[in-house]
């Protein structure tokens, strides 16, 4: 495959020019071709001849004298040399080719094909005696290219100002997107051609707890569809983003280009690097199918493998939470009714409380009594710990110890009877946006729970970042949430982050970082609603970087149920809730309504309780950004299947094929589909159960509700 490989390059450099290079995939279906233009290095791609990608320029730009205020002469002389995207001549390419296989500790498939052709790029500039390496991989389902810049005599340290990574689009693609910003990623997907984003952008965000819009850029990964009789889809996205920014997109909307636009620090700067260092990966997945991209695993495969020596404390998580009756107001985090709190300084037993402290002993009891009785792993409780009485929107740095109970939550007590029954507690670590806080406690915070058996925590990072001026996806912060990554590992605990960076791929290289929320989750239905197809939107966007932890499983979807008049209410029907545990990976699933609401309809939670949250395979059966997903998944190390689909605002009819089964055997399936006359707006709770047998020749045709859907277990009989 090399020598092929090779030779292509020669007959492309002989033909047209000595600068170029040219790169096909394993399976000779997509072509990326390098080179220079008056020393500025451009690239394109193609797939099966069609270009999808036109020539794009790259590079990166530095900060000068008079953009900062350097802290010494050494930093500003370093800064006075051209930047780094022209002036270049090419000195060396190297070509490689990897085809392995490996195993996630966690995921969708036992294992992962790493499958690719690489060819790095060293270019100079001979005006500063300075050189960089651009690498790019070609797998049969897309690139990644990044920047490599090795330890040299005339770039040893520098400030990044910005990255020129473009990406030159074909043609005006129906794009699902959401507003570029520096501090959070809980907004409401819009479809529209890229052409359009422009004049949606202004009514494309609405108010959060901390946000920095960014003018007509939009957030990675981006889903496309070129349409057309032959359509493609495309999938924009970043891994293995590590000591460096988040990146969101600038849009050239008369052009159809996206342009790299890093997240700065307080002072301006995207990043400080000092060689050796690499930049993350630039990625873009490409197919004619949209199932095809949503079981790709191109971006944990640019992620680095672990260098985690145990990995043995990492498992898949069911939990319950007391966390539901705070979103939606029936209950309180705080304990108490004072609006002015010192932590150490407070004498919280002679507080008044409020009467509507959720994690009092009595109810967190119960709490673990129906997740005993049900099989649950953990049981999540927030609003455990003292401080959440003032804390949000003043900007303070100390607002919690992350060790000291409020007075009527035992932790003792309570973890010990937790555990009589077979459950472990989840920690909750809400930092209230202040990192540098949180690492002062993180050793005594992880102590504690290694004390009381804690396996897990839930950090949360509401609010702006302190240190102040740092946003929520700068180099800083990036930096933060892997030190806390790897402090927990250093205690054997998993994370579950909160309010935190999206997930590029980087579950490969820190597995006990077990899933992320950063997107709007089950929460925003209580608090103004997530539209019936933001369900099938985020799975080709957020999804494809690392598993979420939406929280579904809401029953009671109405909130008028527990507040008269209120019209607030979760846009699905409850068999869509089912459907979410297959169609959303992840391998930490909470079941988050109220116990109450499952004790009514306890049929329907027996799938609940039934499905898996670790797979040894996944196929995905049926698939349309925006419009449908269908979704089949085999439970780790056992013969048994979970399958789950979903649509959006519009009713549709599915025939589940059943061929993926071995051949021979037979099956029970449990089906749990929309009722007749289901409909998520006017009957959200009707639904149907039945049960049939089923081999590799079955097909089922089932009815999606309008935001409806069904799940179906498999088992042996």
């Amino acid at each position: 495959m090399r020598k092929n490989i090779i030779g292509a390059v020669f007959l492309f450099a002989t033909g047209f020019a000595i600068n170029a290079q040219t790169l096909k995939s394993p399976d000779g279906k997509f072509e990326m071709n390098f080179q220079l233009k008056s020393g500025v290095p451009y690239y394109n791609l193609k797939y099966q001849g069609k270009t999808v990608v036109e020539d794009s320029k790259l590079g990166l730009r530095l900060l000068r004298d008079g953009d900062i205020q350097f802290a010494s002469e050494i930093e500003r002389k370093d800064q006075n040399g051209k930047d780094l995207n022209d002036g270049f001549t090419k000195t060396a390419e190297k070509f490689d080719s990897k085809n392995e296989s490996w195993n996630p500790v966690l995921g969708e498939k036992k294992s992962y094909v790493n499958h690719y052709n690489e060819l790095a790029v060293t270019l100079n500039q001979p005006a500063n005696d300075r050189h960089i390496i651009i690498k790019f991989r070609l797998f049969n389902d897309g690139l990644g290219f990044r920047y490599e810049f090795p330890e040299q005599k005339n770039l040893n340290y520098f400030i990044i100002k910005e990255e020129d990574s473009e990406i030159d689009l074909a043609a005006d693609m129906k794009t699902f997107w959401i507003t570029g910003d520096y501090d959070s990623q809980e907004y409401q997907y819009q479809e529209t051609k890229i052409s359009e984003i422009p004049a949606r952008w202004p009514k494309s965000y609405d108010g959060n707890a901390s946000q920095t819009p960014i003018k007509n850029a939009i957030q990675i990964p981006t889903m496309m569809k070129w349409e057309g009789k032959t359509p493609l889809y495309l999938n924009i996205s970043e891994a293995a983003v590590i000591n460096y920014p988040t990146a969101n997109v600038e849009v050239d909307a008369v052009n159809y280009k996206l342009k790299t636009h890093l997240t700065p620090d307080a002072q301006g700067a995207k990043g400080y690097i000092q060689t050796p260092a690499v930049s993350p990966w630039r990625t873009i997945i490409v197919s004619p199918k949209a199932e095809e991209v949503l079981d790709s695993k191109m971006i944990f495969n640019l992620n680095e493998p672990t260098h985690y020596t145990d990995t043995s404390y990492i498992k898949p998580t069911k939990y319950m939470g007391v966390w539901w009756e705070m979103i939606i107001g029936k209950s309180q985090w705080a304990y108490s009714t004072a609006n002015n709190v010192h932590i150490g300084k407070t004498d919280f037993s002679k507080l008044t409380p409020n009467g509507k402290h959720a994690a009092n002993n009595d109810k967190v009891k119960q709490y673990i009594d129906f997740a005993s009785k049900h099989g649950f792993d953990a049981l999540l409780v927030e609003g455990w710990n003292v401080g959440w009485e003032d804390w949000f929107g003043h900007s303070k740095e100390f607002v919690f110890d992350f060790v000291t109970p409020y007075p009527d939550f035992d932790i003792k007590m309570l973890n010990d009877y937790a555990h009589s029954k077979g459950i472990k507690l989840m920690m909750h670590h809400e930092t209230s946006g202040s990192a540098t806080n949180y690492e002062r406690w993180a050793d005594k915070a992880f102590q504690l729970m290694n004390k009381y058996g804690y396996p897990s925590v839930k950090t949360g990072y509401v609010g702006n970042i302190i240190p102040r001026g740092e946003h929520h996806y700068s180099q800083w912060t990036i930096n933060h949430y892997f030190r806390i990554a790897e402090k927990a590992n250093e205690y054997k605990i998993m994370v579950n982050s909160h309010e935190s960076v999206r997930p590029t791929g980087q579950s490969r290289t820190y597995p006990n970082w077990i899933a992320a929320e950063a997107a709007r989750g089950t929460e925003f239905d209580a608090f103004g609603g997530n539209n019936p197809d933001h369900h099938v939107i985020l799975p080709f966007t957020r999804f494809m970087g690392g598993p979420m932890d939406y929280t579904p499983g809401i029953f009671q979807t109405k909130l008028d149920y527990y507040f008269p008049g209120d019209t607030r209410y979760v846009k699905t029907t409850l068999a869509k809730q089912l459907a979410l545990y297959v169609v959303m990976y992840s391998p930490l699933q909470m079941a988050a309504d109220l116990p109450e609401n499952y004790e009514r309809h306890l049929d329907a939670f027996q799938f609940i309780k039934d499905v898996a949250a670790d797979w040894d395979d996944t196929k995905i059966l049926a698939a349309e950004p925006g419009d449908y997903i269908h979704t089949a998944r085999k439970a780790k190390s056992k013969d048994e299947w979970y399958i789950g689909g979903i649509t959006d605002e519009n009713a549709r009819t599915f025939t589940v094929d059943f061929s993926f089964l071995p051949k021979g055997k037979k099956y029970q399936a449990t089906v749990y589909e929309d009722g007749k006359d289901a409909d998520y707006i006017n009957n959200p709770q009707s639904y149907n159960i039945y049960r049939k047998t089923v081999t590799s020749a079955s097909k089922i045709p089932v009815k999606l509700a309008r935001s409806g859907g069904y799940a179906i277990s498999v088992k042996p009989l």
